[in-house]
């Protein structure tokens, strides 16, 4: 049954952002990873079924991606002016996201295959791969951005902050950490259940 429904809100909400969105390149450059994940979880869900909490979290962060691709991370609305800021700031909720939901499928993928041995390297590990990944697709913007000029301001979503990457990699990181403090155990029991079915 939560495989219907989670399929359900995932196709809904995709079917959704492509209604119209504000710039059809960039609903398909950010809505991009999210129908990508969406195929490798479909494909992978009887080879690799992922715990619950897991398949939670990629579905938030799916919605978060197709809200942006939808609107475009500078205009996504009522995250104007938060917080006294003069720009939007949904591309930072976007970002801690990257480091919050990477973290959990890290932490699965590195505990399941026995990759890393002790708790403290699997840490490292962890917040290893979610600041390389934030790096990588802060990469991936600056490429798009070079590619395209037109693209560039609403992909980069920068709205002229000087010190954007960095902060964005930064909410990545504490995303990153966020996640592995508040949701180990209940991610550790979900995993214990998993092996024994």
């Amino acid at each position: 049954m939560a495989k219907y429904l989670w399929i359900s809100i995932y196709l809904i909400t995709l079917i959704w952002s492509v209604i119209n969105p504000k710039d059809p390149l960039i609903w398909f450059l950010e809505a991009l990873p999210a129908i990508l994940g969406g195929l490798l979880l479909a494909l992978t869900y009887k080879s690799f079924p992922l715990t619950p909490l897991l398949y939670g979290l990629i579905l938030l962060h799916c919605i978060v991606l197709m809200i942006g691709s939808h609107y475009t991370y500078a205009e996504v609305p009522f995250f104007d002016g938060l917080m006294g800021s003069e720009r939007n700031n949904y591309d930072k909720v976007g970002h801690f996201f990257q480091g919050f939901v990477p973290a959990i499928l890290a932490r699965e993928i590195l505990l399941r295959n026995q990759v890393v041995n002790g708790r403290y390297w699997l840490i490292v590990f962890i917040v290893s791969v979610c600041l390389a990944f934030s790096a990588f697709y802060e990469l991936v913007e600056w490429g798009v951005a070079l590619l395209s000029s037109e693209a560039a301001e609403s992909f980069l979503g920068t709205q002229g902050y000087v010190w954007d990457t960095q902060s964005d990699m930064f909410l990545a990181l504490v995303g990153a950490v966020i996640a592995l403090l508040t949701l180990g155990r209940t991610h550790d029991r979900q995993l214990r259940q998993l092996e024994n079915t």
